[in-house]
């Protein structure tokens, strides 16, 4: 199992996720942008905790080579 499958199942365990926002979105299309701010980040590098629900999973799914889930 990959690291990335066993952070994201620890998370789920607590009922909420951390998302890093890890690349800029300055040359991605508009709507990438207003995932990114959906989310809550402002800055590069920041964590935000989201509940774990479906709804939070799409943004994420949306936009994976800007965002990481971390544990």
């Amino acid at each position: 199992m990959s690291a990335a499958k066993k952070d994201t199942k620890q998370a789920t365990a607590k009922g909420t996720i951390k998302i890093r926002w890890v690349m800029s979105a300055i040359a991605t299309p508009q709507k990438h942008k207003l995932i990114v701010r959906g989310l809550g980040l402002r800055k590069l590098q920041q964590v935000v905790v989201k509940p774990d629900n479906p709804g939070i999973r799409g943004m994420v799914a949306k936009i994976p080579h800007l965002v990481k889930i971390i544990d």
